[in-house]
C-alpha cells in the first residue's frame, strides 16, 4: 500500500502533477477539461481532506466561475465519473484521486481530528472481502473502504 496525504511532500508538485495527469488524460480521451472542472480539481488537490460541494462552490464563486450549486455538482460529477475524484460518504465530501485515470479500489484513511484524508488502494478480491465474497458466490465489481482513525500528526505520542 502507498498512502498519500499524511506524508511530507512537495505540495506544489503534487498539485501540478495531478492537474497535468488529468489534462493529459482528457486530451487523449477527448474529454472537455473546462476551466470550471480544472479549478474544481485544483481546489481538491490543494487540500488533503474531504471538502463539501458548497466549500468548492464558494471557491468557484470567488474565482468568478459560477455561484449556483449545479456548477459545482456538475464539475464534481465529471471528476468522479472519470476517476479524477472520489466521494467520501462518511463525511459527505469529495477528494482528488491520487491515481487519476487508473482503475483501482480506493481505501480512505480519514483522521477524525483534523479531517485529513489519505488515499491508498487495496485488492478487494484478496483478504477478508475476497474471502467473504468467495464463500457466498458473490463477485466483487467495486468496493470503497473508508477507515476512521488518527493521522500521524494527531495520534498521541507514545511515551
Amino acid at each position: 500500500m502507498d498512502a498519500i496525504g499524511f506524508e511530507t511532500h512537495d505540495h506544489h508538485s503534487c498539485i501540478r502533477d495531478g492537474l497535468e495527469a488529468v489534462a493529459g488524460y482528457c486530451a487523449t480521451n477527448r474529454l472537455q477539461f473546462t476551466p470550471v472542472r480544472r479549478r474544481a480539481l485544483e481546489i481538491l488537490l490543494q487540500q488533503h481532506r474531504a471538502m463539501g460541494a458548497y466549500e468548492i462552490l464558494d471557491q468557484l464563486r470567488e474565482d468568478g466561475l459560477g455561484s449556483q450549486p449545479p456548477v459545482a455538482y456538475r464539475a464534481l460529477d465529471f471528476l468522479i465519473s472519470h476517476g479524477f475524484a472520489h466521494k467520501i460518504e462518511r463525511v459527505n465530501g469529495f477528494i482528488a484521486c491520487t491515481h487519476p485515470g487508473h482503475d483501482h479500489t480506493p481505501v480512505f484513511l480519514i483522521c477524525r481530528e483534523c479531517d485529513a484524508v489519505a488515499e491508498t488502494h487495496a485488492e478487494p478480491s484478496r483478504g477478508m472481502l475476497g474471502k467473504a465474497a468467495s464463500e457466498t458466490g458473490f463477485t466483487i465489481e467495486q468496493a470503497v473502504v473508508e477507515v476512521l482513525g488518527l493521522c500521524p500528526n494527531c495520534a498521541p505520542v507514545a511515551p
